[in-house]
């Protein structure tokens, strides 16, 4: 399975807490525990491993169960940027989001740009009809 976005942005504060105790970066220099506070980590790792697990049980799926699958995954993630008062997706953590969307899918042998093309959307529209961050 494709690598979560959410262990990237852990790693990034895991790294920055390592320089600031091995004194190569000052506090003011900091910003990744502000921009990715654990509360966001876990909610969104808790979403994202759910998504996982409902297309693990995806077997020949149709486009509604793929599309039911992803609208949840995006009504999820929409009420955890909701509870960080619209700033807990940022655009990078928008095209990292959609691009883990799409790459789970397509890691579970669905066919993104077919799926899309049945419903009049561009391959990376899948979320936008629900995508509010």
């Amino acid at each position: 399975m494709t690598e979560r976005p959410s262990k990237h942005w852990r790693d990034g504060v895991a790294e920055e807490a390592r320089k600031l105790a091995a004194g190569t970066l000052t506090v003011e220099d900091t910003f990744m525990a502000d921009l990715y506070p654990a509360s966001l980590l876990d909610a969104t790792d808790k979403v994202l491993g759910t998504f996982e697990s409902e297309l693990s049980t995806l077997r020949s799926p149709s486009d509604d169960e793929v599309f039911a699958a992803v609208q949840q995954a995006v009504l999820d993630l929409n009420a955890i940027n909701d509870q960080h008062e619209g700033a807990g997706y940022e655009t990078g953590e928008r095209e990292e989001l959609c691009q883990y969307i799409d790459r789970a899918l397509t890691d579970r042998g669905i066919d993104v740009p077919a799926i899309t093309a049945r419903h009049g959307l561009g391959r990376y529209e899948i979320t936008d009809k629900w995508r509010d961050w």
